[in-house]
């Protein structure tokens, strides 16, 4: 028979905690690289006993929900920061390596596309054109060097330049409409840009991955962990049920992919490779225009570039976006502090991640990023009027009423020791994972959920062994085309692979 919960007690006296249960691999976090890592492990080994725990109603509600980031299909045609200055010319190296890993999440999205996987890719990829936007001379100078290196480059074929008005009214009609004629512009336009909605596509993500067997847990939330003498994981896992409200989970293998969050548990596991690892975190806020009459006159996303001092993720970019299928303007972001490391996270967050071992490390990474730290204040101090000032410089013609401003989500930019500097600040994503490969983490931001694809390969490669990657091979190469070799080494391969990921995705 059933057993009956206790009524007495006035419930103080619950139930004991079920057993232990029993799983091959424990997902914290419903987010993007959750639903990536978790979908592919499910369809290399369909027998495992695969589990995601998100603490939230919904999967994709922080990071990576719509309304939370950029929304960019980040393949570096149009972000300045991938492209830095170096000495007399630009960089481009960044650039082909963001580029050939969100080739291979085209691919892998595709496959799932043909597969049944995903049913249709407009619910979450649109073709929207990407620019880079220069203003002055020593701006057109740099984007003309580094158009005359990406254009002749196979990845970036079709790039096109210009600083004629005629043309870019073509490309951006909002942007050069009422522009000065005196005002020294320059754009670059690359048509095979793409807007993604991460939240969208990643719900998707997660019924393919229940669809195979995978098991989603909402309401769920793992505030514990503990490596065992077996070599497996015990996981704490609090729920409101109407027993015990915590149970226990035993697994092989933890992929803890929760945002901001992950560095706070990992720190909790105990595990020497965090040490020294803190995290600055950093919100921000876009200003939204949903009038049909200016969205229409910007079918593009176009980057500029930051300000002295402003961390990569505050270039000023003006998106045309589609978020659960309405059709907008973003423009941002103007960056803000809060001490929480999930939009939802608690105002403690930053506090109980300090440790011995990361306060001289942070410390050192803060007095070589003061020039941070004065952009900072000077947004936090920025009025409306001046966000609007920065706004009229990429649409003159912006009208106040036309424009809202809204949250954005939370970014943890990485603070690590480092052999030379004590301590810096990283920008961009970082997979930090136990030796023995038993447990892993994602932690970062930009560009991240672009490159989900790359990163869940990474986290395999770190975590398993080469004789199960070798194993893993042939369905890797089943559903990733490219895996295991560079598109820039062969410019016919990544034309056919393009051409079919473009017709399946119903992109260019």
């Amino acid at each position: 028979a059933a057993q009956k919960p206790s009524g007495g007690c006035f419930g103080f006296c619950r139930p004991p905690p079920p057993a232990v249960e029993e799983v091959d691999v424990a997902l914290v976090g419903g987010g993007v690289m959750s639903a990536t890592v978790g979908l592919l492990l499910q369809q290399l080994e369909p027998s495992w006993k695969i589990v995601m725990y998100e603490r939230l109603g919904a999967m994709a509600e922080e990071s990576s929900n719509g309304w939370n980031n950029a929304g960019t299909g980040h393949s570096a045609l149009c972000e300045p920061n991938y492209t830095p200055t170096k000495g007399d010319s630009v960089d481009v190296s960044k650039a082909i390596t963001v580029n050939e890993n969100w080739q291979l999440s085209r691919q892998y999205w595709a496959y799932l596309r043909t597969a049944g996987l995903l049913k249709d890719p407009q619910s979450f990829i649109d073709n929207t054109p990407h620019c880079t936007f220069a203003y002055g001379e020593d701006q057109i100078d740099w984007l003309k060097k580094r158009h005359g290196l990406l254009s002749k480059h196979p990845l970036f074929e079709g790039m096109k330049y210009s600083e004629d008005v005629a043309e870019m009214k073509k490309w951006c009609p909002l942007m050069m409409e009422g522009r000065d004629a005196k005002d020294k512009v320059a754009l670059t336009f690359s048509e095979e840009g793409t807007d993604v909605d991460f939240g969208a596509l990643t719900k998707d993500l997660g019924k393919a991955f229940m669809k195979l067997g995978g098991n989603l847990l909402l309401f769920h939330t793992v505030t514990a962990l503990r490596k065992e003498s077996s070599g497996k994981w015990l996981l704490t896992v609090q729920k409101n049920d109407l027993g015990a409200k915590t149970c226990q989970v035993r697994s092989k293998f933890v992929f803890c992919g929760a945002g901001g969050w992950a560095l706070l548990l990992l720190q909790k596991s105990g595990i020497p490779e965090i040490r020294g690892f803190m995290g600055f975190p950093i919100s921000g806020e876009f200003l939204v225009c949903q009038n049909p009459d200016v969205v229409h006159k910007h079918p593009t996303k176009v980057y500029g570039k930051a300000a002295i001092g402003a961390p990569p993720m505050s270039v000023p970019h003006l998106d045309k976006r589609i978020i659960g299928g309405k059709h907008m303007l973003l423009f941002g972001p103007f960056a803000g502090f809060s001490p929480r490391y999930l939009k939802t996270g608690s105002l403690l967050d930053l506090l109980k991640s300090v440790r011995l071992h990361n306060l001289i490390p942070a410390a050192a990474a803060g007095l070589q990023n003061l020039d941070l730290t004065v952009y900072l204040v000077k947004q936090l101090l920025a009025t409306d009027s001046a966000k609007f000032a920065e706004l009229k410089n990429f649409v003159p013609t912006a009208q106040p009423q036309d424009w809202l401003l809204v949250t954005a989500g939370q970014r943890v930019q990485i603070m690590k020791k480092d052999p030379q500097k004590i301590g810096i600040l990283q920008f961009g994503t970082e997979v930090v994972a136990a030796a023995d490969g038993s447990i892993c983490c994602l932690l970062g931001a930009s560009p991240g959920a672009s490159t989900a694809v790359q990163v869940a390969l990474d986290v395999l490669a770190k975590c398993f062994s080469k004789p199960q990657m070798e194993a893993w091979s042939p369905k890797l190469k089943e559903m990733i085309t490219s895996y295991g070799t560079k598109l820039s080494d062969d410019p016919a391969l990544f034309k056919s692979i393009h051409a079919k990921t473009a017709a399946a995705l119903n992109i260019k």
